[in-house]
């Protein structure tokens, strides 16, 4: 599929000289779920807020739809829905009202069975009397999705939407957000969560202090970037590595029952042959070898550490 939101060289800078945005260009496919990823401070809610049309760039453009925000904007924006960081709901308004009254905002017509079938997707209709503050959290979050997605928007902004909510929610949350790309939707979602991006989302872009590091597949940065780790474990506990065998590669667990060899599966050669026969000649005696992938969150962490998108050198 094509592209639905372009962005190109967009800048963001305050009158104090602070650049929350430095030129970030991003293509977002329709009908993916892109995961946006970064430390406080970023830039993903002023990225957001932009593409919005919340927050007015200094420079550079952003079209939805091939709609431009700043020349189009009523256009751009009937396209977009906003699900927010912050909860900010009438509470003693009704759901169905509620997601009613942001239809209207958006100039659309009344039309009680699109309100019904929003409802019933999220899993609200049973609550659709309800006021807002005879909800749970988490259901409050569905209310904000509801609302966000009144006026048929075909790309979903989610900023930190599961901040807050229990684990349980969180992945009940996840299920939503899948059955919503099935239905179609484009979503972009911030998240601090990194188990998040890793379960549902197609790409993975990293910001950090205002720059967009790297935007890519999340199973192929997962092995572009990630490594893989080796557990050696051994029948008897050791107190420390014998001086044979030392390596920056490799460390001892915590309890000294087993041996960790981190190597690059890239790599023409891993070392695994070499240190499985070191270990036999050092006289330890192994129980079972393990391997480990690497997590996001990993990856993440050592993008933003570096601050280049680039691999350590080990």
């Amino acid at each position: 599929m094509g592209n639905i939101v372009e962005i190109r060289d967009l800048r963001k800078s305050y009158k104090d000289g602070f650049e929350a945005l430095k030129g970030v260009t991003l293509d977002i496919r329709e009908g993916e779920i892109l995961a946006l990823l970064g430390p406080n401070g970023a830039g993903k809610t002023t990225l957001i807020s932009t593409v919005c049309g919340i927050t007015t760039a200094t420079s550079g453009s952003v079209t939805v739809g091939g709609h431009d925000i700043g020349r189009d904007y009523r256009a751009a924006r009937s396209m977009i829905g906003l699900v927010p960081q912050e909860i900010n709901l009438e509470p003693f308004e009704r759901v169905r009202n509620t997601v009613k009254f942001s239809r209207g905002l958006f100039g659309k017509s009344r039309d009680d069975a699109a309100i019904e079938k929003v409802l019933k997707q999220l899993s609200l209709w049973d609550k659709r009397d309800n006021q807002i503050r005879e909800l749970s959290g988490g259901m409050k979050r569905r209310v904000l999705i509801a609302k966000a997605l009144s006026h048929d928007p075909r790309v979903l902004f989610l900023d930190e939407p599961t901040a807050g909510v229990d684990v349980e929610l969180r992945k009940d949350m996840w299920e939503v957000v899948a059955g919503l790309k099935a239905a179609g939707v484009t979503i972009i979602l911030t998240t601090h969560y990194i188990e998040e991006a890793e379960a549902i989302a197609d790409r993975v872009g990293v910001i950090a202090k205002g720059e967009l590091m790297l935007v890519e597949d999340k199973d192929k940065l997962m092995a572009r970037m990630g490594q893989k780790e080796l557990q050696v474990q051994l029948t008897e506990r050791i107190d420390a590595i014998p001086e044979s065998l030392r390596s920056d590669r490799l460390r001892l667990s915590e309890d000294g029952a087993a041996l960790i060899y981190a190597y690059d599966t890239r790599a023409d050669r891993t070392g695994i042959t070499k240190l499985l026969s070191d270990v036999a000649d050092a006289g330890l005696v192994l129980r079972d070898v393990v391997t480990r992938q690497s997590s996001l969150e990993e990856i993440f962490v050592n993008l933003v550490k570096n601050g280049d998108g680039k691999e350590d050198a080990a």
